[in-house]
């Protein structure tokens, strides 16, 4: 190549022959040397002038026109350079760019024909690995031919049709080789699974069979088909994640989980040539629930085997030999399956593990040791890292669970209980008592002292105490009926805060609301869940009321039995149950008067078709009303029959002198309403009443002993406000005028008790005719 010019202006213009052979450069310089020159001679000029005073007017007038000359040369000279240099330099650019454009061209079809050239050499030598079964460096060519498509398919600007058969090609032979790689993996790990995809039960799992290759695991030599081999074409490939997470999703499916899931399971391993066979066969399960010791067992051998035969291999993930981008495969699988595996371990073993009662907690140590020794093998395989996982934790956290497990225990119990039948019924009396265990005595402290100096002084003062006592039974429950559920609810609830005395604080408190949880649960549940049988059954509405008031009776004092028994947090006025009385107390009252409320809608039900009690000498009428009270006195010893040894004797009597005072109520309404009652009428309206008063004592049978009755019979007047007045009705139906102003009299007498003036005026004017005798007796009732 020849030499360069000094100058590329100088070139471009010597080449077109303005400057002829002058270089510009040199010029420029002489220009430049001439400007010194003036410079300096004008210096001079002016030095002379202004500081030596010389006349100079000729000398100043030459230089000026030199000058003017020298500017002008300068102009032209600028003028040249812009307009004949910048015209070449721009054709010389114009040339110099295509030739560079050019040559990039020439240049991209170089790469490209290279890239091709790669990717050809790199089918040719996958093919030829994929003969010999050397599969990694088989996948790695394979690697090359995608890494030298993706360089021909970056190439913007130039596009070739055979990309797309290139690319048809690549991925026909990647899928021919993840075909022979699953053969291979499919030779290594065979799955035999049962006909049906849905686990039903443990005969379905145990038609399930593992067959892995006991081939040698080759970690330092990656070649041929051993299981690292093809483990680690698979990861080359991008493929590995797939095939392991598929694995991974097998093994939980039907190994896993139902070792978890159903204690008869018991791994098997069978020995054959150069393979070993994993399956299940049934035992019969000494618990419902298997230990966490033995499933950790099973689980710890099932991976053992994997872990020997399939998972202890080290793989390049991203295809490159470095020591950073190793994993081990066990590592993999670990992290896909560990999360649900320790979430089934937790919810169908470890939960069923923790104790009922506290008594048991400390041989709960074991499942701890048993659980880290777990994750300490799993650890040592490669199954986990880091520190303890969530498994672990919820061993740990024993007491918490306990106390969660014991709060819903008692809670699902309760509710059990709310739930059952209200008839099934136990009786309670003055002596009757919880059964539980006895209390302990309160821990030593300033309750213990204080108890102390009580008995002291006690001792001291015995002399003082009053000699009048009250009955042992003053404020016991009175004798009644409830339901055998209530009677269980209640030990449930003198267990549990039995239970709590011996608890930690955290979970005594757990224990203590769960406690105060089951009232309120039977409070919003069992008026609801029983409404319809308790609105139509009296004798479950009185269970019912039974049941109420012998709760409200135990909340009464059943903080303060274990007031002194439970946590100091709970000790300072908060370990009450007081202020459920009296939700509980209405509770039981609403339903039992919302029966009663019934009971007398039925009553007056069958009164009403007595047609008024008018016109008795008729013969249907008569009939009717006769009929009426029959019905009456039937309901009521009817209801005295349910009620009997059910409601304490002081409810049943008021319940029952309640519905019979509404009977005899509407009756004297109805009669008092007559206004004209014929002396036949009368003898009939009074022998109707003497049934009523005849039979309706009869009623009152609040004990099975009926010899016992006969008190309770005889104090009806105590408990039917009308009895006496219904007596007066009779009599003042079979009375003359004399007898009925002799009873009256002048206000102070019998019937002036019940009846009112205007009452006992129009029962006159009704039963006798108007004459003088009954004017005179009328003026006598005022």
């Amino acid at each position: 190549m020849a030499a360069p010019s000094p100058s590329l202006v100088a070139a471009v213009l010597a080449h077109s022959g303005r400057l002829e052979k002058e270089d510009l450069g040199s010029r420029i310089a002489r220009l430049s040397r001439r400007v010194e020159e003036l410079r300096g001679e004008v210096c001079n000029m002016i030095n002379k002038k202004y500081n030596e005073f010389l006349p100079s007017m000729q000398s100043a007038e030459d230089l000026v026109s030199q000058v003017d000359s020298l500017s002008g040369n300068i102009d032209l000279l600028k003028s040249r350079i812009e307009n004949e240099v910048q015209q070449d330099l721009n054709v010389a650019i114009a040339e110099f760019t295509e030739l560079k454009q050019q040559l990039e061209r020439d240049s991209l079809v170089l790469s490209v024909l290279k890239q091709l050239q790669e990717f050809d050499r790199a089918i040719k030598d996958y093919s030829t690995a994929l003969l010999e079964k050397k599969y990694v460096a088989a996948a790695r060519h394979l690697e090359k031919a995608q890494n030298s498509l993706k360089m021909l398919e970056s190439r913007k600007g130039f596009e070739l049709k055979v990309l797309k058969a290139l690319g048809t090609e690549l991925t026909v032979q990647t899928q021919n080789m993840l075909y022979h790689l699953g053969e291979e993996w499919r030779q290594m790990v065979l799955w035999k699974l049962p006909p049906s995809k849905e686990i039903s039960s443990a005969e379905t799992v145990m038609q399930m069979e593992l067959h892995l290759c006991t081939m040698p695991l080759k970690e330092d030599q990656i070649s041929g088909s051993s299981v690292a081999s093809v483990l680690q074409a698979f990861a080359v490939l991008g493929e590995l994640h797939t095939r392991l997470k598929l694995f991974g999703q097998l093994l939980l499916k039907y190994i896993l989980k139902p070792l978890i899931s159903y204690p008869s399971l018991r791994p098997l391993l069978e020995e054959q040539p150069d393979t070993v066979v994993l399956h299940f066969e049934s035992v019969e399960p000494n618990l419902e629930h298997p230990s966490p010791m033995e499933v950790f067992g099973k689980i710890t051998l099932v991976l053992e085997v994997l872990h020997k035969h399939l998972l202890n291999v080290s793989l390049d993930a991203c295809g490159e030999n470095e020591k950073d981008s190793r994993v081990v495969l066990a590592e993999m699988l670990g992290d896909m399956v560990w999360e649900e595996v320790s979430g089934c371990l937790i919810q169908e073993c470890l939960v069923y593990s923790i104790p009922a009662n506290s008594s048991k907690l400390e041989q709960y140590v074991e499942v701890i040791k048993s659980t880290e020794e777990f994750e300490k093998r799993l650890k040592n395989m490669g199954f986990l890292k880091g520190d303890a996982t969530d498994l672990l934790k919820y061993a740990r956290n024993v007491n918490s669970h306990f106390a969660n497990k014991k709060c819903q225990d008692v809670i699902v119990a309760a509710r059990k209980l709310m739930t059952s039948e209200i008839h099934n019924t136990v009786k309670i009396t003055p002596d009757s008592s919880v059964a539980i265990p006895k209390l302990p005595d309160p821990g030593t402290g300033d309750h213990l002292k204080m108890q102390k100096t009580s008995k002291m002084l006690h001792n001291d003062l015995i002399h003082l105490e009053n000699e009048t006592k009250l009955s042992q039974h003053t404020f016991s429950l009175p004798t009644c009926h409830i339901s055998v559920s209530v009677e269980k609810l209640m030990e449930l609830a003198y267990q549990t805060l039995l239970e709590a005395t011996t608890s930690t604080d955290q979970c005594c408190i757990q224990l203590f609301y769960s406690v105060r949880n089951i009232f309120h649960l039977f409070y919003d549940v069992v008026p609801i869940y029983h409404k319809e049988n308790l609105q139509k059954l009296p004798q479950l509405a009185a269970i019912h009321h039974n049941n109420c008031m012998y709760i409200a009776h135990h909340l009464l004092t059943l903080g303060h039995q274990f007031r002194y028994r439970l946590t100091n947090i709970l000790y300072d006025g908060a370990a009450t149950f007081v202020d459920l009385v009296p939700g509980f107390r209405r509770l039981g009252m609403e339903c039992f008067l919302a029966q009663m409320r019934v009971q007398k809608g039925e009553l007056l039900e069958r009164l009403s078709s007595a047609r008024n009690f008018s016109n008795m000498d008729n013969e249907e009428n008569y009939s009717a009303a006769n009929k009426a009270a029959r019905q009456v006195l039937h309901q009521l010893k009817r209801l005295g029959k349910v009620w009997q040894d059910v409601l304490p004797v002081n409810i049943y009597c008021k319940a029952m002198g309640t519905l019979l005072n509404t009977a005899l109520s509407e009756i004297i309404n109805r009669i008092t309403a007559l206004e004209d009652i014929s002396a036949e009428d009368a003898d009939r309206l009074h022998s109707l009443c003497r049934i009523m008063l005849e039979e309706g004592p009869l009623v009152f049978t609040p004990l099975l002993e009926e010899n016992k009755n006969k008190k309770y019979q005889e104090e009806v007047p105590v408990y039917a406000q009308k009895w006496m007045m219904f007596k007066e009705l009779m009599i003042i139906l079979q009375a003359n005028l004399q007898e009925i102003v002799d009873r009256w009299a002048d206000g102070k007498g019998p019937l002036a008790a019940e009846f009112s003036p205007t009452e006992v005026k129009s029962l006159i004017r009704a039963l006798f005719q108007n004459t003088e005798r009954r004017a005179a007796a009328l003026g006598k009732i005022k």
